[in-house]
């Protein structure tokens, strides 16, 4: 069984420090400085007057005039996030993070920890948590989502429901539920219009039919619609490497500089580094007028050398949207041991395979394992497209 941990709301919450009377009132996450328009996540009465996720924000102040903006703080978000997904690996689960406020693990090996049964798991769960939260479980990933979601709906006045749909039941469980559960603002939008609003009315569709009119993320979604997903794919472990430094007063410029080269002399003194260079780092920043900011540095080629990681940084500086109280500096990937040394000498096709596969990994570092895929053909003589070739995980010679 897999189970779902869902915290409606988490930016908003985390971005206004835990407060709840800015969730009384209709409030929502403000545009990221220099990004697309649109408003974040949003409070209850937001939502009664239309205000959705997403949206414009000349359509949401149009709709809510009395729509109260709450400064975006993504560093505080991850913090915050980060903390709880490590309560659940404390407990000894493999966690699959999905967007903030939303995680996912299998409970069938903790059951003989916790009470021996899935409602001791669940129980074990909410108490390591310490916030309200919903908690869903099923046989799929998605299933388990929907019934997360369901919980909060039967829990009265919060998220303190718990929904848990037992094996073999989860294609029955979704039928009712509406198709606006999945993730895909576009397709939702292209079968309501096609009069398909429940799960159900769509996984009784021909499983052609779908593929024909709406391509390979209609098939997804038929296949979630009739209880199939993917198996789960939880995080490794990491360790925390970072540093922050509160500034005195709101800096900018040369101070800035300053702070920033403090804290990569501190992160490279950081016990937990262990000699090993760093390949992406990640720049914050809480703002003066509130709010936070963050940028991240992906390096040509992993290094422990502080001028190279202070070139590589100071520019962020300048996209600063304003005056900071603090700055923080994060690895985000970790490369070999800085000690170690390139080669002197190797044929060209050597050097060649060396320098593909550290871009491999770079681009890895700055976009995910999916990052860099090759064309794997399958069936050449084939007349329909998806059938010829394929995307397998491309990995380079050492």
């Amino acid at each position: 069984m897999i189970v779902c941990v869902l915290i409606p709301r988490f930016p908003l919450v985390a971005a206004i420090g835990g407060r709840r009377e800015p969730l009384l009132r209709p409030a929502a996450l403000a545009p990221e400085p220099g990004g697309r328009q649109a408003v974040g996540e949003v409070s209850g009465p937001a939502e009664a007057f239309g205000v959705r996720p997403g949206m414009r924000l000349g359509e949401a102040l149009a709709r809510c005039p009395e729509l109260v903006l709450v400064a975006p703080d993504a560093d505080r978000t991850e913090s915050a996030w980060e903390e709880l997904v490590g309560r659940l690996e404390g407990l000894g689960a493999a966690v699959e993070p999905g967007r903030p406020g939303e995680a996912f693990f299998e409970a069938d090996g903790l059951e003989g920890l916790w009470g021996g049964h899935l409602e001791g798991v669940v129980g074990r769960v909410r108490r390591a948590l310490g916030v309200p939260a919903r908690i869903g479980a099923g046989p799929t990933r998605f299933c388990a989502y929907a019934a997360a979601r369901e919980a909060g709906g039967r829990a009265g006045r919060g998220a303190r429901g718990r929904t848990i749909v037992p094996p073999g039941a989860a294609r029955a469980f979704l039928a009712p539920l509406p198709v606006s559960l999945l993730d895909d603002r576009e397709l939702t939008q292209d079968l309501e219009r096609l009069g398909i609003r429940t799960l159900g009315e769509l996984a009784a569709l021909p499983r052609r039919a779908v593929a024909d009119r709406f391509g390979p993320a209609g098939l997804r979604a038929h296949g979630l619609a009739r209880g199939e997903d993917r198996p789960l794919r939880p995080r490794r472990p990491r360790e925390e490497v970072s540093e922050s430094l509160e500034l005195p007063e709101a800096a900018s410029g040369a101070q800035l500089a300053q702070a920033l080269s403090l804290l990569v002399g501190r992160l490279l003194a950081h016990p937990v580094r262990r000699g090993r260079s760093f390949r992406r780092l990640r720049v914050t920043a809480r703002l003066a007028a509130g709010g936070g900011w963050r940028s991240d540095v992906t390096l040509r080629r992993a290094s422990a050398e502080p001028e190279r990681l202070r070139l590589a940084l100071l520019p962020k500086l300048s996209e600063l949207p304003g005056p900071a109280d603090r700055l923080g500096l994060r690895a985000i990937a970790l490369g070999p041991p800085g000690h170690d040394q390139p080669v002197l000498s190797g044929s060209p096709s050597e050097r060649r395979r060396r320098r593909l596969g550290e871009a491999v990994r770079q681009a890895r570092a700055a976009g995910g394992r999916d990052a860099v895929l090759r064309v794997l053909v399958v069936d050449p003589r084939s007349r329909v497209p998806e059938r010829r070739a394929m995307l397998t995980p491309f990995v380079p010679e050492e």
